[in-house]
C-alpha cells in the first residue's frame, strides 16, 4: 500500500494531485469487538484484553474510528497541501514502542 501510494504521488504530482496513506492500528470498533469475541470468547475477556492493550499504548488507549477519520481529514485539508507520498500511522505510538 505504501509503495503504491508513493508511486501514485510521484506520477500525479504534476497534475496537482497528492496521494498519502493512512495506516490505522487496531481500533476500538464494534467489528473489532466481534472479531475478538469470536477468537477469545466471552465479552469480559475482551474487555480485559483491551485494557492490557491500552496499557501498552504510549497514549494509554485504543484508538477509535474518529482518530483515523481525523488523520484523513487533515490530509485532505489545505493544511496538508504540501504533504504527498507519505504515510500517517494512526496507532497511538504503539508501533514505535515495539520497533
Amino acid at each position: 500500500m505504501v509503495a503504491m501510494t508513493r508511486t501514485m504521488a510521484i506520477r500525479h504530482a504534476p497534475d496537482g494531485i497528492r496521494a498519502n496513506c493512512v495506516l490505522p492500528g487496531l481500533m476500538n470498533t464494534p467489528l473489532v469487538h466481534a472479531a475478538l469475541t469470536r477468537v477469545y470468547g466471552e465479552e469480559g475477556d475482551i474487555d480485559n484484553l483491551i485494557r492490557r492493550r491500552d496499557a501498552q499504548c504510549p497514549l494509554g488507549r485504543m484508538g477509535d474510528a474518529w482518530d483515523t477519520a481525523y488523520a484523513a481529514l487533515f490530509l485532505a485539508s489545505d493544511e496538508a497541501k504540501y504533504i504527498t507520498a507519505t504515510e500517517i500511522l494512526v496507532d497511538g505510538g504503539l508501533s514505535a514502542r515495539f520497533a
